[in-house]
């Protein structure tokens, strides 16, 4: 069986779900294709604002998210850096968004994750689950479609002009574009994680805030999902791994014992029993980029493309930023708006951009936590930095050489920036919040803030002309 279309994505998660559904909600023809069948589990569970209020309002989903029940999250709380108390991060730093949209929910990906999937069907996208992508089709060296099984097993030949791979972290297609995965040394570092049924929350207002805190053999979070339901999970350094295969839930529960202002949250609470809940799961190797986002016909987005770490709960907000910028690029070619060359190029840039954006910031936070007798935390230094990495980030961020003229002064730079930001918390009062005049933060929210602003006002207010004009329906670009 075969098809034709005008785009066909692979992988119905946020990041499939937001560039399948710009695509057609510009009226061309767009297949989806999803391995699994929703609602199915994932982690990822904090967001930002930029998502909430920006992306989901953009898609058209943003009051039935509100609607779902989901734990309001108004920053994050961290015991980390060199005061002793926990100190609170709030996204209520910017005074041209009203306070409505300075907060983020804490989710259920089956929950959130079907939203977006079930709205793309809505505006027009042929969704297609439990259909296992195989292979890309190409011709003279452009892709042009993908094969795929169907629930049954049959083989199916899909043609498009265009495949964006949103499958994720376990993509099959991204060799195809930009060659190997360029793995962090500096975040490589392994995630344990599971859920209680339960367990003790922040004061109010900051009950449903994610809680991080930095303890010997790395640092663990926190998140209240619901009140009988908290996700926990230990980021630790890759030797920790023999440890970590041997018995996950045994390391995963010797972690929280080591780290009290998480230990004393849980005590007496059970781990939970409802599927899918009641697994310890285990990630590594999660921190990586491509040398490139695009190849002819083909355009990565999401895990598929880079992710960093998930400290500071930018995964989903890089994803579905990265597949709205695709969908935008993609958008402005179908419609003869913008040559093809021009227009994924702007993709290209902008996404790299946003990604070292937030790499800088989180090796600054790293940066922060100074514990002379951790081996964890000595490894996590902007001093411990690879060089090799520093080279390979700078020519994914646009041609800086490493060394005392280039990243790494930027790296230091940052962390400096942030860690005095963050000192000066402590004195400030409520009519001002220091990490809003930070240089490191206001950089790398920018964008963020930028796409809340274009779906509450139909453009930034502070556009800076980085690049093509945003079309006036904001699902394209102009020249």
């Amino acid at each position: 069986m075969t098809g034709n279309y005008d785009v066909v994505v692979v992988g119905g998660g946020p990041a499939g779900s937001t560039a399948a559904t710009v695509v057609a909600m510009r009226g061309h023809r767009v297949l989806l294709l999803e391995k699994q069948t929703f609602p199915r589990y994932q982690i990822g569970e904090s967001l930002l604002p930029s998502t909430v209020h920006g992306l989901c309002r953009i898609l058209g989903v943003a009051d039935e998210v509100a609607a779902a029940g989901f734990t309001l999250k108004r920053g994050g709380t961290f015991r980390w850096g060199r005061n002793p108390e926990p100190w609170q991060f709030s996204f209520a730093m910017s005074p041209r968004l009203p306070d409505p949209t300075s907060t983020a929910f804490q989710v259920e990906r089956s929950k959130f994750d079907e939203i977006l999937l079930r709205n793309a069907a809505r505006r027009g996208v042929t969704v297609r689950e439990g259909c296992a992508v195989r292979g890309v089709v190409e011709r003279d060296g452009r892709v042009g479609g993908v094969e795929y099984d169907d629930p049954d097993g049959t083989r199916h030949t899909v043609h498009a002009r265009y495949v964006i791979d949103a499958s994720g972290n376990t993509s099959r297609l991204h060799g195809r574009v930009g060659g190997s995965r360029v793995y962090s040394d500096f975040f490589r570092n392994l995630a344990v994680f599971g859920y209680f049924a339960g367990g003790a929350r922040l004061p109010e207002p900051h009950a449903g805030n994610i809680f991080c805190a930095a303890f010997d053999a790395g640092w663990i979070w926190y998140i209240p999902l619901r009140d009988d339901l908290t996700s926990v999970g230990a980021v630790i350094g890759p030797e920790h791994r023999a440890e970590v295969q041997r018995d996950p839930r045994a390391a995963w529960r010797a972690m929280i014992d080591a780290c009290p202002e998480v230990r004393t949250k849980l005590g007496g609470v059970p781990t939970a029993t409802e599927a899918p809940y009641d697994q310890v799961r285990v990630r590594k190797d999660y921190s990586y980029w491509k040398r490139s986002f695009t190849a002819s016909g083909m355009v990565l987005a999401g895990d598929a493309a880079c992710f960093v770490d998930p400290v500071l709960s930018s995964g989903v907000h890089l994803a579905t930023y990265g597949a709205l910028l695709a969908a935008r690029s993609i958008n402005a070619v179908l419609d003869g708006a913008v040559p093809e060359d021009r227009s994924l190029a702007e993709f290209e840039a902008r996404y790299r951009r946003e990604y070292g954006a937030f790499y800088e910031f989180l090796v600054s936070f790293y940066d922060m936590q100074r514990d002379e007798t951790s081996y964890f935390w000595q490894a996590k230094r902007v001093t411990s930095v690879d060089v090799t990495e520093t080279a390979a980030f700078a020519e994914l961020v646009g041609g800086l050489l490493p060394g005392e003229a280039g990243i790494g002064v930027r790296l230091a730079g940052a962390a400096a920036d942030l860690g005095g930001a963050v000192d000066r918390l402590a004195g400030a009062d409520d009519r001002f919040n220091p990490l809003y005049g930070s240089r490191t933060v206001g950089e790398t929210f920018r964008q963020g803030r930028n796409l809340q602003e274009e779906a509450l006002y139909g453009a930034p207010l502070d556009d800076r002309g980085d690049g093509l004009p945003l079309a006036k329906d904001g699902l394209g670009w102009t020249l």
